[in-house]
């Protein structure tokens, strides 16, 4: 059965909205012709997801997300999205952007990698954001 999860393991975050953010996100997929198996998104601190980034991807640096693929099958979307609330926090006082706004960019954002976009290249981080953008014009 298709779900969205939306788990925290801070005691201050929970994340607003999730009925309507699911049906956002459901919306995106279908239109990139995907189908939902789930999604996990795990809301955690900084210090948890630069753990998690050494860990699995030997990176010793922060950053607002990694995402995980758990789809055995082409085309089926089922993965764990850990954000940092913290990292998005601080990025969107940076962009002085809405906190929500930003969250839904690194939401929407992981299920772009899951579909199989990446940001690797500047011309392949460009037509990401103009995937988010897109998407966030949507909600």
């Amino acid at each position: 059965m298709a779900s969205i999860n939306f788990f925290s393991q801070l005691d201050y975050f929970k994340f607003p909205q999730p009925r309507k953010t699911s049906a956002w996100i459901q919306a995106a997929i279908k239109k990139e012709k995907r189908k939902l198996r789930q999604l996990n998104f795990i809301f955690c601190s900084d210090e948890d997801l630069l753990k998690i980034n050494l860990q699995y991807l030997n990176h010793k640096t922060y950053t607002d997300i990694i995402t995980f693929d758990n789809s055995d099958v082409k085309g089926e979307l089922e993965g764990d999205i850990f954000i940092s609330v913290d990292r998005v926090k601080e990025n969107a006082d940076n962009l002085e952007l809405p906190f929500k706004d930003e969250l839904h960019r690194v939401v929407i954002h992981g299920v772009l990698h899951l579909i199989g976009y990446s940001d690797k290249t500047s011309a392949k981080k460009k037509e990401m954001r103009k995937k988010e953008d897109a998407y966030l014009s949507l909600r």
